[in-house]
C-alpha cells in the first residue's frame, strides 16, 4: 500500500520527544500521528518545523529504528 496516498487532513498530531541528541536543555521532539485506514502506519513531523513536510512510515519499520512509544 502506498502510504503517500492516504489524507491526513485533521488528523491529530502526537508529540513525542527523547533522544536528546542537541546540546544543552532541547529535547529532540517529533510530531506522529497514525495514519487513517492503514493498520500500524504513522506520518512523522519535524516539531519545530511541521510545514518541512511529512513522512510515512510501517510501525515495523520504526520500531526498527528503536522507537517503542508509537
Amino acid at each position: 500500500m502506498d502510504l503517500y496516498r492516504q489524507q491526513l487532513d485533521d488528523v491529530p498530531f502526537t508529540k513525542l520527544c527523547g533522544g536528546n541528541q542537541q546540546e544543552g536543555e532541547m529535547e529532540s521532539c517529533v510530531l506522529i500521528a497514525p495514519i487513517p485506514g492503514v493498520d500500524d502506519a504513522y506520518a512523522v513531523r519535524d516539531s519545530k518545523n511541521p510545514d518541512a513536510g511529512t513522512l510515512r512510515f510501517t510501525g515495523a519499520e520504526l520500531r526498527a529504528t528503536g522507537m517503542t512509544t508509537i
